[in-house]
This record gives C-alpha cells, structure tokens and sequence, in this order.
C-alpha cells in the first residue's frame, strides 16, 4: 500500500507516518526542504522517540520523499498510483498544494476509476474540506463531478504534542507518548482506509470541538500566561501555581459549555481534561512559549481557539467565563518581538486602541457581552505588567 504524505517536518514524521508504517504503508513525504527529502531517500528509515521515562525508540521504515519544487511530476504521478493522500503541513500552506493535488488526482481519474481518500491532518476545523475547496478551484464542471464520484476528503481531529527541537540525527523527532486521530467516516469514498490508531465517527464536529477547546485552548493558554508570568517553557508555566489554576479554570468553563453542548459525560470530561494538563505539564517535552504562543492573529480569531469558546461558554451556559476572559487579554498582551503576527497586534492597539483591535483580530463588537469585560482585563493585566 502506498500512502503521500505531504509535509516531512515533525507532525508529519513522527505522527502520522508513524502510524502509516504501522499499519503497513508505504510512505513518500513531499517537501520542499531539500535537505530532509535528500537524507530521507539516502536512509529510508528515521526515529521517534518517546518522551516520557523509558525513552522508547521506534524506527520508521520504508519510507522516501519527492521534492515537490524540483519534481513536481514525480509528485503527480504518486499521486496518480496512492492508496491514500494525508497532509500535515499547516492551514496556511494547504492552498498552495491545491493545484498539484489537482494535477495529480486529474491524472489518476484519466488512467482509472480507483477510489481515493485525501485527509488533512491540520490543526483546524473542516481542514479536508478546505483543501478540497482549493483544489476544485482548479477544476472544471466536469472534473468537479467526476472527482466527486471517485475522490473522499473526509475531515479529521489529530492530537498529538510534537515539540519544536534540534537534533543531532536530523531525521530523529521526539513526540509525546499521547496521540488520537479522529476522522469523519461519512465522507470516505471506497473503503475506509485502514491505519492503526485512527477513530472513524460518523460526527466528527463534537470531536473536533473537545479537542480544539480543551487541548489548543489550553496549550494557547499555557504559552501566554506563562509569557505573560515571564516563564520560557510550557512544562515551567505549569509548575506556576497561579498559571496552571488559570488554565484548569479555562478548561473547566470550557468543558461546561462542551457537556452541555454535546452531552459529553461530565466524569469523563473531567478526566479529559486531567489528562491534558498531565501532557502539558510533562518534563520530558521542552516546548517554549514563544513557539505555542505564535501567530496570535490566527489564535484569536472568532472561531478559533480563545474567542469561540468564551463566546460559546456564554450562549450556552449564560454566565460570564472569567478565565477565558483573562485568557484572551493575556493573548491581546502577547508582544513577544520575534513574532510579525504580535508585533501587528501591538502595533493595531498602539494605533488604534485595544477596542478596536479586539473588532480587528477577535471579530468582537460592542454589541457582545464579551467585549467591555475583556477590554477592561486587558487594562488590568498591563497595568499589573
């Protein structure tokens, strides 16, 4: 079995072509980075390591990678022979795929019918569908029919920390022992594709939702009030007593609007939500919180991480989420100097003010019941600075 892969940085080595060799595939990784590509095809082997006591090693086999600057053919045309398509390269890259993905599934829907499923394994909602958008930008009425009957690109929810690092073997990645792979089985054409460590449910949104408000909210957290607090690493902030009830607060004001939501079982969430601080809190993965905390704009947007689930705690529940609240403020605070994205926030509020920054970034206006609440902890928190 053949599986692409696009994207040959950590995720995508020590996640998911992880589990793809697990389960008996064959992966190619398409990169652009000439020097992973290379050593990836020199050795056709790399490791992970577990980040945890026993430091367990597992070598990934079977593996090589096409540079999809230098050879975008061989791209297309491994596309054209796959038996599955994945993705981890990051929302903001999945468009500029798009048109080669076309190219390669074209080429297949000329040479057979075989059924084909593309998932993006993308820290976002709706990731595949996006993608799928941006390829059958590409296409033409006819093409957009055909691709419909032969190609799936069912969504999924990955979860897995894969901490930034440097190693001195440069295919070697350390990930933490946690991981879950949540896909929606509605939309698979064919068969579904059978890959050890992968959940198929038939609504995929409750999943995407419990991950995205307790693990990135937390972790988003996590990354700016230790900034915040003056602490470098996400396992550090955790040891902070204050900061770790700030983020247990969030997680919980979150989780109420989820079980209520969803009618997640309540006990179970709890432990849920234990485990995630667990994972946060883990020696063994030194993640700073300038990498967590990084491209704010994107965090605060009104659907993401920080904004959707204050507002939700607040439709749902009908109370005010204190520590959501506070958490958003100390991202509105977040003006870490090698980040353009912080340094554009900062800069808005310099300018503008921080209310209109908040319509700016937040999609909040006045009209929400958020919207003077937050601007008036962001007043406390600088003035505590």
């Amino acid at each position: 079995m053949l599986a692409i892969h696009f994207g040959a940085g950590n995720i995508g080595r020590g996640f998911i072509g992880n589990l793809l060799y697990h389960s008996g595939y064959e992966t190619v990784f398409i990169d652009v980075n000439a020097e992973i590509v290379d050593l990836l095809n020199e050795k056709q082997e790399y490791k992970v390591i577990l980040a945890e006591p026993g430091q367990q090693e597992d070598v990934i086999k079977n593996v090589r990678a096409i540079n999809s600057a230098v050879n975008p053919d061989q791209v297309i045309k491994a596309i054209a022979e796959a038996d599955l398509v994945t993705t981890a390269i990051g929302p903001n890259i999945l468009p500029l795929i798009a048109g080669l993905l076309a190219d390669g599934l074209r080429k297949r829907a000329d040479e057979s019918d075989k059924p084909l499923n593309i998932i993006a394994c993308e820290n976002m909602i709706g990731g595949s569908t996006f993608l799928k958008e941006k390829v059958y930008e590409k296409l033409s009425e006819a093409e957009s029919a055909q691709f419909d009957s032969q190609y799936g690109f069912p969504d999924s929810a990955v979860d897995r920390i894969v901490p930034n690092q440097t190693n001195a073997d440069k295919l070697m990645v350390k990930v933490e022992p946690f991981y879950e792979w949540v896909v929606d089985e509605t939309k698979i054409v064919g068969e579904k594709p059978e890959i050890r460590g992968i959940t198929y449910v038939q609504d995929l949104v409750p999943y995407i939702e419990r991950k995205l408000f307790t693990v990135n909210t937390g972790h988003a957290l996590a990354a700016y009030f230790g900034y915040y607090f003056g602490e470098e690493t996400i396992n550090q902030a955790m040891e902070n007593r204050e900061i770790r009830g700030l983020v247990e607060g969030a997680l919980k004001e979150s989780g109420e609007f989820l079980v209520k939501k969803y009618g997640f079982n309540a006990e179970d969430h709890a432990n849920y939500i234990h485990k995630i601080l667990q994972r946060f809190s883990n020696s063994h993965i030194v993640d700073e919180v300038t990498r967590v905390g990084r491209s704010p704009i994107r965090k605060l947007g009104p659907n993401d991480r920080l904004v959707s689930p204050a507002r939700q705690y607040s439709e749902v529940v009908g109370k005010e989420p204190v520590h959501l609240i506070k958490g958003i403020a100390a991202a509105l605070l977040y003006d870490y100097a090698g980040d353009d994205e912080a340094v554009k926030v900062q800069t808005a509020i310099e300018e503008n003010g921080i209310e209109k920054a908040m319509e700016t970034f937040a999609g909040l206006t006045p009209a929400s019941p958020l919207f003077n609440t937050i601007a008036e902890q962001y007043r406390q928190l600088k003035g505590k600075k």
